[in-house]
């Protein structure tokens, strides 16, 4: 009687988190978060160090089959210094709307959960801000484009409607760094952990 309780059991758990996982699902939610942003491109005379910004906006996620839709729309602060040989002589600071299209996958069940996903992210920029020194040519300049595009991938944690993300997103937009007789070709890439919550 024992063994066929537990067994019996088992088939209803198994069952249950398979449902879980196969059963068409919708959510919306709010997030929130910190990033470091650093430029790729490194030489003797020009380089960049990582800062923090930050990230707020929703979330949609449509789910089936164990795989995943979530589409993103969040306003983001992007934070460089720009170094030379010796010192900081400058930093840009960038803010942007985003719209990561991320495919992915999840496993677990109950409400709890593991995620991997990867996708496009089109970044819109709605301020761009150059603090150059005085000790460097007036002609320096940080040229970010209005419009950009990037890849990024990542896993995140769920535990019932509260999620935990970490992803790593690379640009694929070329930028500009003129220091005065150089213009270098760079792009911007970042980290980000964020906390969000499912209202729906």
């Amino acid at each position: 009687m024992k063994k066929l309780f537990l067994a019996l059991s088992i088939l209803a758990a198994t069952a249950t988190a398979s449902q879980a996982q196969v059963l068409p699902s919708f959510q919306i939610g709010v997030k929130g978060g910190v990033n470091l942003s650093s430029l790729s491109n490194s030489t003797s005379t020009f380089n960049s160090s990582n800062r923090a910004g930050y990230l707020g906006g929703l979330w949609a996620r449509f789910g089936a089959l164990g795989f995943n839709f979530q589409p993103e729309v969040y306003v983001t602060s992007k934070n460089v210094d720009i170094n030379n040989s010796t010192q900081t002589i400058s930093s840009a600071k960038f803010t942007s709307i985003d719209v990561p299209l991320l495919f992915g996958g999840k496993i677990g069940a109950f409400g709890l959960g593991g995620r991997f996903y990867a996708g496009p992210l089109f970044s819109f920029a709605i301020d761009k801000k150059n603090n150059f020194g005085t000790a460097v040519s007036s002609a320096t300049r940080f040229d970010y484009k209005d419009s950009n595009v990037a890849v990024t991938a990542g896993a995140g944690i769920d535990i019932r409607k509260i999620s935990i993300d970490l992803r790593y997103e690379a640009g694929l937009t070329k930028q500009n760094y003129y220091d005065g007789s150089t213009n270098y070709k760079t792009r911007v890439s970042l980290f980000n952990l964020t906390l969000g919550y499912a209202f729906l």
